[in-house]
């Protein structure tokens, strides 16, 4: 059975472990070896602590030999073990992975894990700031390699989040920036508009004339953005504000969203809006 495979290398680990001529680099390799066997049966016994365990346990020992790759590769194993038992723990074999890969020059490597372990703050420790920082770092890592669409990725999730926990200077940068990468590329410049609307739903937010300001900026800037409904919407809803009028803006919003659905980020912003505008109940019914 898998237990008693479990314990046959746990007990081997141990003796060659045990063992006090250690220097001999051959014992080291026999116990990475051991470990790593020991790491995938507990996978297989779906004990995923006791899998995360043995995977850094020959992360270390491949370290000690040098092999960087083959101790990054297990540290990696590791994290994605352990995030389905200790999420903290997982973060804590990514980060060292990835000092090894930024060690070694491999950079997307290193963005990709950055990813994950800000998937692990977002979805499983709720920590957006910390989501947010290692995004940011992704981010640049994909810049230095030129491969500005997984930058642009990173950004847009750094962009969405900012404006959540209302940094609208930063999440109207991040859209403004995104956006200009994006319009001169055929293949995306139809995503701009989503971009230039998210920026002018922030700035909106912050001033209603920085608003108005920023939306003829980005019409100068991009003219495709004049015609679209996105446009319409900001103008209407400019309207309704400066008359202080819920009814319009809540009207505006409806007749918006029974065309393209809005999401729960576009939802929150709106409702963000129209609370600025006095005696409104908060709500878009």
């Amino acid at each position: 059975s898998v237990h008693t495979a479990l314990k046959k290398t746990s007990d081997s680990c141990q003796k060659i472990l045990n063992l006090r001529e250690f220097e001999g680099n051959h014992k080291v390799e026999d116990a990475c070896e051991i470990y790593a066997r020991a790491a995938n049966m507990f996978k297989m016994a779906k004990n995923w602590s006791a899998a995360g365990n043995a995977f850094c346990q020959a992360a270390r020992l491949h370290m000690q030999l040098q092999n960087k790759l083959d101790s990054a590769t297990s540290f990696v194993d590791a994290g994605n073990a352990y995030k389905k038992a200790d999420p903290q723990e997982a973060i804590n074999c990514l980060n060292q992975a990835i000092d090894i890969y930024t060690d070694m020059g491999r950079f997307t490597i290193a963005a990709k894990h950055h990813i994950t372990i800000a998937e692990v703050y977002e979805a499983e420790l709720v920590d957006i700031e910390k989501a947010i920082a290692h995004y940011e770092q992704a981010a640049d890592y994909y810049k230095g390699e030129e491969s500005n669409s997984s930058a642009n990725k990173c950004l847009l999730k750094v962009g969405h989040y900012s404006a959540q926990l209302e940094l609208y200077p930063k999440a109207i940068e991040i859209y403004e920036q995104v956006a200009m990468n994006t319009m001169d590329n055929p293949l995306l410049k139809y995503n701009a508009k989503e971009y230039f609307f998210k920026a002018s739903l922030c700035h909106f937010i912050v001033d209603e004339l920085n608003a108005k300001l920023a939306i003829e900026k980005y019409e100068e800037m991009f003219p495709a953005f004049s015609d679209s409904r996105e446009l319409k919407l900001l103008k209407k809803l400019l309207d309704a504000h400066e008359e202080q009028n819920s009814e319009a803006f809540t009207e505006a919003v409806k007749e918006f969203d029974s065309v393209s659905r809005l999401d729960q980020w576009l939802t929150t912003m709106l409702l963000r809006i129209k609370k600025t505008i006095q005696g409104d109940a908060g709500d878009l019914k």
